[in-house]
């Protein structure tokens, strides 16, 4: 057998680092992948998972994070330190690689990938910004609308079973976090 074969990865706890004295504090059903960093006055909420590259780093001001939300890979989530949080409700899916700095996501947003949400911006409940998005600082996004383009705007309402079908990533990213939290388990051995 070789060496390779006989080494199996042994995955660290997940990163979480202290600021200023404080931990973040992550719910026991939450999944943070073991190459995400974690810092400061964060707080993340029951099923929600934090995926592999992801930064969420709560220095200057603090992140707060609910049930059920999906920030998905290589996502970063900060705060401005002088006016804004960073806060997320409930059930909230944030596609890979976007930025989410300083704002407000109601229960429900979405944020598709390599979008960016700025200081005091405030996506309403089931208002999604476009992949690629850029929301500017201040603007809001209404409930249920879908806003694309950079810098982002209304390109329309839309409809209760849109709604629907997009509200099942939270649901599809809730579940798949617990299989990859089992399969990591499962390498400790």
């Amino acid at each position: 057998m070789s060496v390779a074969a006989r080494i199996q990865p042994q995955p660290a706890s997940p990163p979480l680092y202290p600021f200023r004295g404080t931990w973040p504090s992550v719910h026991p059903t939450a999944f943070v992948a073991p190459n995400a960093a974690v810092i400061g006055d964060v707080t993340i909420g029951e099923g929600s998972s934090v995926w592999y590259g992801c930064v969420l780093r709560g220095d200057t001001n603090h992140i707060r994070i609910g049930a059920r939300v999906n920030l998905q890979d290589g996502t970063i989530v900060h705060v401005n330190r002088a006016s804004f949080a960073a806060i997320i409700g409930n059930d909230v899916s944030v596609g890979h690689a976007a930025i989410i700095h300083a704002c407000t996501l109601e229960n429900r947003a979405f944020v598709g990938m390599g979008a960016t949400v700025l200081d005091g911006a405030v996506i309403e409940e089931g208002g999604m910004l476009g992949a690629g998005g850029l929301l500017p600082p201040g603007k809001r996004i209404g409930r249920n609308e879908l806003w694309v383009g950079s810098p982002a705007v209304l390109k329309r309402v839309m409809t209760l079973e849109e709604r629907v079908t997009w509200d099942q990533t939270a649901v599809h990213y809730a579940e798949l976090a617990q299989e990859h939290a089992r399969s990591l388990a499962d390498t400790r051995g």
